[in-house]
């Protein structure tokens, strides 16, 4: 039987190159000189590649979907934060107290909060949607974090997700996620399928001293050499399994739903870059439909970014996840589009252009 992410990922068709050709020509007719307004030019033309029109629609209602998820490895000593503050932060995404609820308040986006992996029991709350896949996952460093079977049914919940936003009007999706100790996993996933050294595309997380960095580093290479040793290290379903989480495994499915869906999915800081290289290594059409939201302070978020090509649009020295970065970008990504369907052309403004 299909599963829903499957169906997803063979929805998923290559952007349209000749729409953006059409908006890259029409830039050049623009009252400005060419390329004068730099990425947002780029971003005007991706989104014309995405919708298959020029100009291209202003990706406007936006949807954020925050999804969560815990983490066997925070044993190891990880993060000097509890598990327990990942339930906490639930509650304060539903009540709209966290800095995600007022940044897509600002930009006028929709937040919805899924538990996928949540370990920690809470009190049910109507914000909070429950596909709980498993009660967090097992340690990475001693054993695969989750078996194939659950990762795919996270795969499915971040499809499904991206899917009834879609159906339920959303025009722009943000990838949001929160996890205590999830900096680990994305370190590794990254690390995996960049082949970067651990140390390069690990960060400090929440803000860990050299001690605990260096020990994260050396809980990183321990996981990588335990998969590295089993039969199917290379198959992307495996190493999402293995080094992976819930709430990363569901922000994969939900860029490839987005992507089934032909509109835009803004990537946040360095826990979706993980789920990006995922999500790419799965389903390759889905990148043309990503745009990085912004540059994570967190080294492996630059080094996934490099590693498919992406330049985020803005860079901010953000660290905090959550979809905090991608949503702010969600104007620029809409200026983008307004100038390509609002700014007149020389013709049409009897201004001369350039001979």
């Amino acid at each position: 039987m299909t599963s829903f992410f499957e169906e997803c990922a063979a929805a998923a068709v290559p952007v349209d190159e000749r729409a953006a050709r059409a908006a890259a020509e029409l830039h050049l007719r623009l009252t400005k000189p060419p390329g004068a307004l730099g990425r947002l030019e780029t971003a005007g033309v991706q989104l014309a590649a995405i919708a298959g029109q020029s100009p291209p629609p202003v990706p406007e209602p936006a949807a954020v979907a925050v999804f969560a998820g815990d983490h066997g490895v925070l044993v190891e000593g990880v993060s000097p934060w509890p598990a327990e503050v990942t339930a906490q932060m639930l509650a304060n995404f539903a009540a709209g107290g966290a800095a995600i609820n007022v940044l897509a308040r600002h930009a006028g986006a929709r937040v919805v909060v899924v538990d996928v992996g949540v370990a920690t029991p809470y009190e049910p709350h109507p914000g909070i949607v429950d596909a709980n896949v498993r009660k967090g996952t097992g340690n990475m460093a001693r054993e695969p974090a989750l078996t194939g079977d659950e990762a795919r049914a996270a795969l499915d919940v971040g499809a499904s997700t991206a899917a009834r936003l879609v159906d339920e009007g959303a025009r722009a999706l943000i990838t949001g996620e929160m996890g205590i100790g999830n900096t680990t996993p994305s370190a590794a996933l990254i690390a995996a399928f960049t082949g970067s050294p651990p140390a390069d595309v690990t960060g400090r997380g929440t803000g860990i001293d050299d001690q605990t960095l260096a020990h994260k580093v050396a809980v990183i290479e321990r996981a990588l050499a335990r998969h590295a040793a089993t039969p199917t290290a290379d198959d992307p379903i495996d190493t999402l399994a293995s080094l992976g989480g819930l709430e990363l495994a569901a922000l994969a499915g939900f860029i490839v739903g987005g992507a089934s869906r032909r509109v835009p999915v803004i990537i946040d800081g360095v826990i979706a870059c993980a789920a990006l290289l995922v999500a790419h290594a799965l389903v390759p059409e889905a990148l043309g439909y990503c745009v990085a939201g912004h540059r994570s302070t967190e080294p492996g978020a630059a080094a996934a970014l490099a590693h498919v090509g992406l330049v985020p649009l803005l860079d901010l020295d953000l660290r905090l996840g959550e979809g905090s970065g991608a949503c702010l970008a969600l104007p620029v990504l809409q200026a983008a589009a307004k100038i390509l369907r609002e700014m007149a052309t020389f013709d049409a403004a009897g201004v001369t252009a350039k001979h």
